[in-house]
């Protein structure tokens, strides 16, 4: 019998203000045989946190990252990043840039744990980890959220719904899309769709222009793709799924608020990048940090994928 090797992961603990530490906490003896994962983060901030005092876990400090060379598996593996500011989100940042470089030069999967977009977006220009991981590599990012029912692609993600409009034109999403298809026909081997349907922007897909143009552009646009079905109407589009369905939707509620209540086991997937940057389906749920009640599902298919 061949012995499977051990996958080796990055994971960016993110904002500690957040189930982030609790999730780290409940799924390691779940994983310690099955993945091998440094946690990039100020060491500082695991030690103080309540439940990790709690539990009976112990920090092993990896001095190389890039080799998992002193790698315990029985104990927390942590690259220890020092503060650079007092300021939450420069420290952040730098931890961000830290795990992308490393990411970048082994090729290993990076996980990155919940932020609160809003530290940062009081400061600098930010959308979200998406976007901003493809300033980082100069390179045209997609998100595609991805299900055990089914998955999704929101052309627009974190911005003001008003502002959405400006995204609508044939100039961007001729590009958007172009990058999304290449894409995905990369990750063919890992994720592969059966259908992929496009959802309308407008209600009832703007009954033959009467409400607007928009969704004449994306009829024309989507006949330049094989295999391509829509634009459907986005309140119908979800009654009846096949699994391995891929919806690309204008904005981001219209495909997430359906993502959300019908996929048990979801997890976020960025395109475009070197390596594979995963994320957990979910926010930092701050409000219920550490009161050990947080669902550790979509953690552990970032992990195990």
């Amino acid at each position: 019998m061949i012995k499977q090797k051990i996958k080796k992961k990055l994971v960016f603990l993110g904002d500690t203000n957040s189930i982030n530490i609790e999730l780290i906490i409940k799924s390691f003896y779940l994983l310690k045989n099955k993945v091998h994962y440094i946690l990039i983060c100020n060491k500082k901030d695991i030690i103080k946190n309540p439940l990790f005092k709690k539990s009976k876990l112990n920090i092993n400090e990896i001095l190389d990252p890039f080799s998992f060379e002193n790698y315990e598996k029985n104990y927390l593996n942590i690259f220890n990043v020092n503060n650079i500011s007092n300021k939450k989100y420069l420290n952040l940042l730098n931890q961000i840039k830290i795990s992308n470089t490393i990411a970048n030069l082994t090729k290993y999967d990076l996980i990155t744990m919940p932020i609160n977009k809003d530290i940062f977006k009081k400061k600098i220009k930010f959308i979200g980890m998406t976007e901003y991981l493809g300033y980082l590599n100069k390179k045209p990012t997609a998100m595609l959220m991805h299900g055990d029912k089914f998955s999704v692609i929101p052309i627009t993600t974190h911005i003001n719904v008003k502002n959405i409009y400006k995204y609508i034109n044939s100039t961007y999403l001729n590009s958007y899309l172009k990058n999304v298809f290449e894409n995905l026909d990369k990750i063919k081997k890992i994720i592969n769709f059966n259908e992929i349907k496009f959802l309308c922007y407008n209600p009832h897909c703007g009954e033959n222009g009467s409400m607007g143009k928009e969704d004449i552009l994306l009829s024309h646009l989507i006949k330049l793709y094989k295999n391509v079905k829509g634009p459907l109407p986005a309140d119908s589009a979800f009654i009846k799924i096949k699994k391995r369905t891929l919806f690309i939707s204008t904005y981001h509620d219209q495909v997430l608020i359906p993502f959300k209540l019908i996929n048990k086991k979801s997890f976020n997937l960025t395109l475009g990048l070197q390596y594979k940057r995963l994320s957990p389906a979910h926010g930092t749920a701050k409000d219920i940090k550490e009161k050990y009640i947080a669902e550790n599902r979509s953690y552990l298919t970032c992990q195990l994928f």
